[in-house]
């Protein structure tokens, strides 16, 4: 049985979609701003690990470095769920089955007591 991150092409195809939701989050007035002085670079990398990991993939990423990572930033529930919203989009752009859109989103939200700090 082959893992969601199989399915979709693996690190190759996770970078397109990572790329692409990046985009949407610069153009958002309500999340952009919490990237303005981010190395973009180094960040969709790790995006593309964290969302490979939560598809099924090898990468892994514990709750406490999230919360470590994003506590400096003071990220509050509506940057959260503007982010939240736009890689549900971005994953509909890529036409992502249903149900592995709910089974991605699940894995995001679930994570947000370790990501919203203000």
């Amino acid at each position: 049985m082959s893992t969601m991150f199989e399915r979709y092409g693996g690190f190759a195809a996770v970078s397109k979609v990572v790329m692409a939701f990046y985009e949407k989050v610069l153009d958002s007035d309500i999340a952009g701003p919490f990237f303005e002085d981010i190395d973009m670079k180094a960040l969709i990398d790790h995006q593309t690990k964290f969302v490979a990991q939560v598809m099924g993939g090898p990468a892994h990423y514990n709750d406490e470095v999230l919360r470590t990572v994003h506590a400096k930033h003071q990220i509050d529930k509506a940057a959260f769920d503007e982010v939240a919203a736009l890689m549900k989009e971005t994953l509909e752009d890529f036409e992502f089955a249903p149900e592995d859109i709910k089974d991605v989103m699940s894995q995001i939200t679930s994570r947000a007591v370790f990501i919203i700090s203000a």
